[in-house]
Formats: C-alpha cells, structure tokens, sequence
C-alpha cells in the first residue's frame, strides 16, 4: 500500500466520522430526509410494500457531487 491509500482512508473515515455526528446532534431534525414528494411508496393491502425514495437519492447525489467539486477546487 502507498501513503496515498491511507490518505483516502483517513479521509473517507473522517468524513463516516462527520456524517456520525450530524446525524447523532441533528438526527431529531432531519425526519422530512427519505420523505420527499416524488418518492415512491406502495403498500399493499396485507401490510407489505414497495418503497423507492428516488427524489431522496437524486437530491443527496447532488450535494455530495457539490460537496466534491469544491473539495478538488480547493485541495486539487
């Protein structure tokens, strides 16, 4: 393994670590993520179901895609 690869893992480890932290101090606050208009939800009649919360993904790849751009804007 090169210096680089443990590099990205403390990063990548670091940034699971800031997610953590958000989520345990916001978690309370953050009830409307996962229930955004446009996500599909079907339930059938014996309880059972179909849940695809594809706004939910589209608006969460967005900002991290936001998040890594300005990250390789200013340490790239």
């Amino acid at each position: 393994m090169t210096p680089t690869v443990g590099k990205v893992i403390i990063l990548i480890g670091a940034a699971i670590l800031l997610v953590g932290v958000v989520v345990y101090v916001f978690g309370d606050k953050l009830n409307w993520l996962g229930r955004l208009p446009g996500d599909i939800r079907i339930v059938g009649k014996n309880g059972g179901g179909f849940y695809f919360p594809i706004v939910t993904c589209i608006v969460v790849s967005i900002v991290l895609n936001l998040l890594i751009v300005l990250i390789r804007k200013f340490f790239g």
